[in-house]
Order: C-alpha cells, then sequence, then structure tokens
C-alpha cells in the first residue's frame, strides 16, 4: 500500500467526524471580538459623553424651568432672558460675527485646500498643512494673550501697518464696529487648520481618474475646482459649517479678555458672556443663564438640522 493511500485512509476518520461550518460560522468569532474591541475604543468616550454632556445638559434644563427654589416656572426663565436689554444687543453681535466667521472659514479652508491639492505637492505639500495647523496647538485663553499683543500698536511687529490705518492706541483699535473682524481673525489663525487639513484630505480622496477625464475633456483648474472638487466635498463642507457654527456660537473667551484688557468691549458682548453675568453678576440668577444656554443649543441644533436635510449629510450612510 502506498504511502498516498496510508495517509488518505488515517484522515478519513477524523473528516468524517467533522461537523461542516457554514461562511456565517466561521466569520462569527472574529466579528465577535471585532464588536467587543469596538465597544471597548467608545467606552471612554462614552462615559465622558454622558458625565460631561448629556448630564450637564440635561441639569441645564432643568434649572431654566424652575427657579432657584426648584419651583416649575414654565418660560418664566426665557421671558426673563429675552426681555433683558442686553439680549438683543448681544445676539446681533453674535450674528454678525458668525456670518463673518463662516464666509471666511469655508472660503480660506476650501480654497486653501484647493491650492494645496492642485498646485503644491510632495514635501511642500506636508510643510504648508504643518505650518496651518501649528496654531491650532494654542489654547484659547494663549491666542487671545497673543493676539492682545499683535492688536497693540507700541509692541506689535506689525506696528507700522496698525499705525498707517490710524490705528495707534489698542481702544481705537478694539472698538465696536471692528470686533466681528477681529474675533474672526482670532478664530481662523487658531481653528482654519484643521479644517484645511480635513478639506484637505477631503479633495486628496477625488479619484485621479475623474480628474484626469476632467482634464482631458479642456476643464481648467478654476473649472475643475469649482464644477468637480467643491461639488464632490460638498457634505465635508456642510459638516464643517456645521461644527464651525457650533463652535462661533460659543464664543466667550475672547471678548472677555479684551473686555478686560481694554475696558472698551462690553462684558456682555456675546450671549455667552450675557449668561456669565447672569450667573455670576449682580443677578445671580443661574436659572436665566441656563435659560440662555438652552436657547443657543436650540438655534444650533435647529440649524444643524436644516444643513443636514437640505444638504443629505447622510445619505451615503443610508444607502449603505
Amino acid at each position: 500500500m502506498s504511502t498516498h493511500t496510508q495517509l488518505l485512509e488515517r484522515s478519513a476518520p477524523r473528516e468524517r467526524n467533522k461537523t461542516p461550518r457554514s461562511k456565517a460560522q466561521r466569520t462569527a468569532a472574529p466579528r465577535e471580538r471585532s464588536n467587543k474591541t469596538g465597544y471597548l475604543f467608545v467606552a471612554g468616550y462614552t462615559i465622558l459623553l454622558i458625565l460631561f454632556g448629556i448630564v450637564p445638559t440635561v441639569y441645564a434644563f432643568a434649572l431654566a424651568f424652575t427657579n432657584d427654589q426648584w419651583q416649575f416656572t414654565g418660560l418664566g426663565q426665557f421671558i426673563v432672558v429675552v426681555t433683558d436689554f442686553r439680549f438683543v444687543r448681544s445676539m446681533a453681535n453674535l450674528a454678525s460675527y458668525i456670518a463673518l466667521w463662516l464666509t471666511v472659514i469655508v472660503v480660506f479652508a476650501v480654497g486653501l485646500a484647493l491650492v494645496l491639492r492642485n498646485h503644491i505637492h510632495d514635501r511642500m505639500s506636508v510643510f504648508w498643512r504643518f505650518l496651518f495647523y501649528l496654531p491650532g496647538a494654542l489654547a484659547g485663553v494663549a491666542s487671545a494673550l497673543v493676539w492682545m499683543f499683535m492688536l497693540s500698536p507700541q509692541v506689535s511687529p506689525i506696528a507700522p501697518l496698525l499705525q498707517a490705518m490710524g490705528w495707534t492706541d489698542f481702544g481705537k483699535i478694539v472698538q465696536p464696529q471692528n470686533l466681528p473682524a477681529i474675533f474672526t481673525v482670532m478664530a481662523f489663525w487658531v481653528g482654519a487648520g484643521g479644517w484645511i487639513i480635513i478639506m484637505y484630505g477631503a479633495v486628496n480622496n477625488i479619484s485621479d481618474e475623474v480628474m484626469e477625464a476632467a482634464r482631458i475633456d479642456g476643464a481648467s483648474t478654476w473649472q475643475l475646482a469649482w464644477h468637480i472638487q467643491i461639488p464632490m466635498i460638498r457634505q465635508w463642507i456642510v459638516y464643517m459649517v456645521i461644527l464651525a457654527f457650533a463652535a462661533g456660537t460659543q464664543i466667550f473667551v475672547e471678548p472677555q479678555m479684551l473686555g478686560v484688557a481694554s475696558k472698551v468691549v462690553d462684558v456682555t458682548w456675546s450671549p455667552n458672556q450675557l449668561a456669565y453675568q447672569f450667573a455670576f453678576g449682580p443677578m445671580s440668577n443661574a436659572n436665566a443663564a441656563a435659560a440662555l444656554s438652552v436657547l443657543l443649543l436650540i438655534v444650533g441644533l435647529v440649524v444643524a438640522v436644516v444643513l443636514v436635510t437640505r444638504s443629505g449629510l447622510f445619505d451615503v450612510e443610508a444607502e449603505d
């Protein structure tokens, strides 16, 4: 008997005793291990989200509909907020800042990402992305301090430019009509780098075949950007607008720091500052401060819902 036949006979009983496994059974164990790993990774974030996101939000809603004795007041605290003479002014300030901030972040973040993708390659692209992202390492307070230094004509490295524009004193620069632009520059300097990198990644993910086909058809660089690249990253742009809007409504550090330094900027310039005054100012009304924070949350949620539904932000995920 050949060696091959002996091996077949020895292995035959084992083969007969084996129970065939389906494809689903073969993939179940690795999938279960993968699910457990995923749960482990999100567990830490979920705990932090509950402790520092959901619980404070629920607490804010509870404060907003009660008084300091925890008695239900309905919309009473909201009426206190919206009838305050400072509310409309702070919301108008916020609206002017948000409009300018969103315009600047969309135009420059997308524009610079397109320039990096279409005109700068290899190591220089890496260098510029790193350079754009670098200011994001500064915290909000540190960034405000840097810009207070930059806007002081006596010590600023751009003092000749400031003086040429007639700004010879810090107090003249931080006049109310200049504040939306100043806060936009501050926010862009700190936050734009991350969005430029995200937009660059989205643009870079567009297939080379699509780009090459458009070039063969005679599309210029501008036509490629406007008709091909920007429409294909539209959902990322909407995502950026939603988060940038939410971040913009929370502006507090910059006007607060400039107000302390100059005595010119109103301490209730933004709604967040007004909420701070409600909670810790002479009124000491934490319930009204909570009501104002709830109003800002509702505004942010409404804007997000409108943008998501109009843009089809999650259409791809839904189709999958």
